[in-house]
């Protein structure tokens, strides 16, 4: 499993879609994930330290495990089947540990909610990653995993080699 933290969130200006850019903690490697718009607020305002009035669903789940006595220990980023993303919250309650299934966005927001790591399965990386240097190599092939040279990803990496992978490393959790 490599560490990954959150790098950025980006909201792609025409569909304004979102995406959560992971860096790989040792590397110029980043993992950018697909996620929805109330995920990605959830993860911004945690980021950001800003407070809701009233608890949000991801507050609620902290809340919850704190009372229980269970501890987030480690969030994984495990898989990658037909385009989508697979991850779990790894829980640590009463000498156990528990593997919980969750959405990436999620398992996210909850992470930067209880300040625990996070790491993606190099086999996830390794298909879906971007490196900066690699960038034009990679636009040229097909898709990692993709059928006949062409699927969902493809779009995917069009987006984001639209992205100025040298500003990745501010650090600025919304960009447009």
């Amino acid at each position: 499993m490599i560490e990954v933290s959150i790098d950025s969130i980006r909201v792609h200006l025409v569909s304004q879609s979102r995406v959560v850019v992971l860096k790989e903690l040792d590397t110029d490697r980043y993992l950018p994930i697909w996620i929805g718009p109330f995920e990605a607020d959830a993860i911004a305002m945690s980021l950001q330290d800003i407070e809701a009035a009233r608890p949000m669903t991801h507050d609620l789940l902290k809340n919850l495990l704190a009372q229980l006595g269970a501890e987030a220990a480690r969030v994984e980023i495990h898989d990658l089947r037909d385009d989508v993303f697979y991850a779990r919250i790894i829980l640590r309650f009463d000498d156990r540990e528990l593997e919980i299934d969750s959405r990436p966005s999620d398992a996210l927001a909850l992470a930067v909610r209880v300040h625990t790591p996070v790491f993606v399965e190099e086999s996830v990386m390794e298909r879906a990653g971007v490196t900066p240097e690699s960038e034009a190599v990679d636009a040229e092939a097909p898709a990692a995993g993709s059928k006949e040279g062409g699927d969902r990803l493809s779009v995917f990496k069009d987006f984001v080699e639209g992205l100025d992978m040298d500003d990745l490393s501010g650090g600025e959790e919304n960009k447009s």
